[in-house]
């Protein structure tokens, strides 16, 4: 039972947890590609028991269980033909990406823009 129990738990794991869970999809800012880099870890447990109660009825079971953090780790940026790592760990991840948006709006509005100057013309 136990090992039916892993096997189960593994398979999901194997579905959920692919290439694409840790290199994300690249995605566009302008004509700046961005693809982000994730930090998978896990935790797999499972086991089974049997008995008898006070009374004497025969009992089993068994159960398993999973834990998941998936966290970005850095971004790889591709400027210009030119390639760059913004690490997310030194601080938190989600202060720095904050920190990222007036950079990346300035640079889809500068782009925006020129493709406003190009259709006027």
């Amino acid at each position: 039972m136990a090992s039916e129990v892993l096997n189960t738990l593994f398979d999901k794991l194997e579905k959920f947890i692919s290439t694409e869970t840790v290199i994300g999809e690249p995605f566009q800012v302008g004509s700046i590609t961005m693809v982000p880099i994730i930090t998978v870890t896990f935790g797999v447990g499972g086991g089974e028991g049997a008995g008898k109660d006070n009374k004497g009825n025969d009992g089993k079971g068994g159960g398993g269980g999973v834990g998941c953090k998936i966290a970005p780790n850095a971004i790889l940026v591709v400027k210009n033909e030119e390639l760059s790592v913004i690490p997310l760990t030194n601080r938190g991840s989600l202060e720095k990406i904050v920190e990222m948006v007036p950079e990346i709006l300035a640079k889809v509005e500068g782009y925006k823009a020129g493709a406003d100057l190009d259709s006027e013309e």
